[in-house]
C-alpha cells in the first residue's frame, strides 16, 4: 500500500509556531514514527507553502496511491481550486487537521475540500495522522 501525505502551508513550521495549538513535535520527528509504525505501508512526504505547487502533487499521486492524507493548512478554507484537484483523481482523499477547527475562530468552519474527501479527521494532534492511515488499512 502507498500513502501520500501532503502538508500545506506552515505546517514546515511544526514543533516550531504556536505550541499550544499544534504541540511541539516537527512533522519529521512525528513522520519517522508513522513509519515504524506501519512498516509495511510506503508514507510518502510532501509540504509545500504554495497552492500551485500542492495542486500539482495531488494530479502527479492521484491516480496512482491507494490514498492521500491532506491538511492543505489554511488553503482549506480558501482554495476552491483543491477542492476541484481532489474532485478530479480517483484516489480517494482524507482531509487532515492537526487542531480542531470548529473550536477556533470562524472563517475556519468551512472547507472548499471536505465534499471531495473520503473522511475528515480533527482536533487529535499529530495522532489525526495515524487515524486517517488506519481509515486506509
Amino acid at each position: 500500500m502507498k500513502i501520500s501525505i501532503i502538508n500545506g502551508p506552515n505546517l514546515n513550521l511544526l514543533g516550531v509556531r504556536e505550541k499550544e495549538i499544534y504541540g511541539g513535535e516537527t512533522f519529521d520527528e512525528y513522520l519517522l514514527k508513522l513509519k515504524k509504525k506501519f512498516p509495511q505501508i510506503e508514507i510518502e512526504y510532501f509540504q509545500s507553502n504554495v497552492e500551485g505547487e500542492i495542486i500539482n502533487k495531488i494530479h502527479e499521486v492521484g491516480f496512482l496511491q491507494d490514498g492521500i492524507i491532506l491538511n492543505a493548512g489554511g488553503y482549506t478554507h480558501t482554495s476552491v481550486a483543491i477542492g476541484d484537484a481532489i474532485k478530479s483523481i480517483k484516489t480517494p482523499v482524507v482531509e487532515v487537521h492537526i487542531s480542531n477547527v470548529y473550536a477556533r475562530e470562524e472563517f475556519r468552519h468551512h472547507s472548499f475540500l471536505s465534499k471531495n474527501c473520503k473522511g475528515i479527521i480533527v482536533g487529535f494532534g499529530l495522532d489525526s495522522y495515524r487515524l486517517a492511515i488506519e481509515s486506509f488499512c
